[in-house]
């Protein structure tokens, strides 16, 4: 199993983030917070400081099992401005890796993405928008679509953590953290 990265930019939403890693650090998946500046501190959209594990720049996206991106603004533009990140999506999804977002990050990030395939997606309310026409826009708090796994936004930020960790290791083990969160 390789290492999960999920992606801080300047404006992030504290709880789509900070509340991802925590499920999946307790379901045993190694995750590490990637800040996409030269900088390792990276401000949320809340105006928390977070540190990052590490910068984009130090990444090997060879040892990726699952790229996240949190939403919030500007972080999700921040996300989708950053041409590197892209790329390195592309990559992750050409090569049948799992990506992940949340909130404004499925149409501010995910609508670069060259998919050759319709999209089963879901986003704040307001950014369907910014998705390509070929998705299909789901109601769903948490939607997942072969290795691409959306949620909503952050009254969502937990269950789209533990459909992640469902994914990424197995129901048994999202079960066990829900029970032990008491989210079931």
């Amino acid at each position: 199993m390789g290492k999960t990265f999920l992606f801080l930019a300047e404006g992030f939403e504290d709880i789509e983030a900070i509340a991802v890693v925590d499920v999946l650090r307790r379901g045993g998946v190694e995750v590490r917070t990637v800040s996409v500046s030269e900088h390792r501190q990276v401000k949320s959209a809340h105006g928390v400081t977070v540190t990052a594990d590490l910068v984009l720049g130090d990444l090997e996206p060879e040892e990726a099992e699952c790229l996240i991106y949190p939403g919030g603004m500007p972080g999700a533009q921040n996300l989708g401005d950053c041409q590197p990140l892209l790329s390195m999506m592309q990559q992750q999804y050409d090569q049948g890796g799992y990506i992940a977002a949340i909130c404004a990050a499925p149409a501010l990030v995910f609508g670069h993405l060259q998919t050759r395939r319709r999209l089963c997606v879901t986003c704040y309310p307001g950014f369907e928008k910014y998705l390509p026409a070929d998705f299909e826009i789901l109601t769903d708090g948490v939607a997942a679509d072969g290795k691409v796994i959306t949620g909503k936004g952050p009254g969502f930020a937990v269950k789209f953590g533990l459909i992640l960790l469902e994914h990424l290791r197995s129901a048994e083990v999202a079960q066990e953290v829900a029970a032990g969160m008491l989210c079931i």
